[in-house]
């Protein structure tokens, strides 16, 4: 976790008058203040550079073999799908259609959008990774994929407001911690979670967005962290929890709901510009 966190950090810090002065970056946020978008694009790079530091470890002997078919392999496929697909929908997506029906509706009137090349795409790298994992039953494959998938869309969901995002990723993570412990195949997940904490603060200041390119990150790769460490009924509850939040989201605003419950709007607030 605090290599991805460095990681990233050191990665901004490198390229962020790059990401400033590029006009073609900038997006309007949540209060319509220009600010560059696809910063999430670092935490694929950041993972990627962890992972190169553990391979070479492990070839001096300062750390594990290497197996291929780990998880550490599972979520560089996760982050780097999930990223690129929304990078996609965040530079040429025009936002005119939002949620699953106004992405389906659009394209039964023969104008599919990038948001559809999402949903389609993230559906493929979902089953990629977790097929190494769901064994022979087909019912496995596809539950473990769709738990996958929308914990991808509801990353996007609650990307609304600065930091929001990676502090629910944050907090998610730590009660997956909590019920499983410090189980093995988690690493790579926090090392993902770490490098979505060195955004942070320049996310909370309004310095840059995440974008689909890192909120929908996170919401999978902490689904893929569901199926690399919990059994089958605890993966189906997870499942069910996702159906019933994608559901709401697509009819209630969470923003509006956060602004409701004090102890959640100060969550939310805390450490954002007034």
């Amino acid at each position: 976790m605090a290599l991805g966190y460095l990681a990233t950090r050191l990665a901004w810090l490198a390229v962020r008058s790059s990401f400033t002065s590029s006009p073609s970056l900038a997006r309007p946020n949540y209060r319509g203040r220009s600010v560059p978008t696809v910063a999430g694009l670092l935490i694929p790079v950041a993972v990627l550079v962890v992972e190169a530091i553990r391979v070479v470890a492990g070839s001096l002997s300062l750390g594990p073999d290497i197996d291929p078919a780990e998880p550490w392999l599972l979520v560089l496929v996760a982050t780097s799908g999930f990223a690129v697909l929304g990078a996609i929908d965040d530079l040429v997506g025009t936002g005119d259609q939002r949620g699953f029906r106004g992405h389906l509706a659009a394209l039964l009137r023969g104008r599919p959008t990038t948001g559809v090349l999402k949903l389609v795409g993230g559906g493929c790298v979902a089953l990629a990774v977790v097929g190494p994992v769901a064994g022979d039953s087909p019912a496995n494959l596809l539950a473990d994929a769709a738990l996958v998938a929308l914990a991808a869309n509801l990353g996007n969901l609650l990307d609304r407001a600065p930091g929001r995002a990676i502090k629910v990723s944050t907090l998610t993570f730590g009660i997956l911690v909590a019920v499983v412990g410090l189980e093995p195949a988690l690493a790579p997940v926090a090392a993902v979670v770490g490098a979505g904490l060195g955004l942070l603060l320049d996310d909370l200041h309004e310095h840059l967005m995440l974008g689909d390119a890192g909120s929908n990150v996170l919401g999978a790769v902490l689904g893929l962290g569901v199926v690399l460490s919990v059994g089958p009924t605890a993966r189906d509850v997870v499942l069910g929890a996702l159906i019933a939040l994608n559901a709401a989201g697509e009819v209630v605003s969470f923003s509006r709901v956060i602004e409701a419950v004090p102890p959640l709007r100060a969550l939310d607030r805390a450490g954002r510009r007034p």
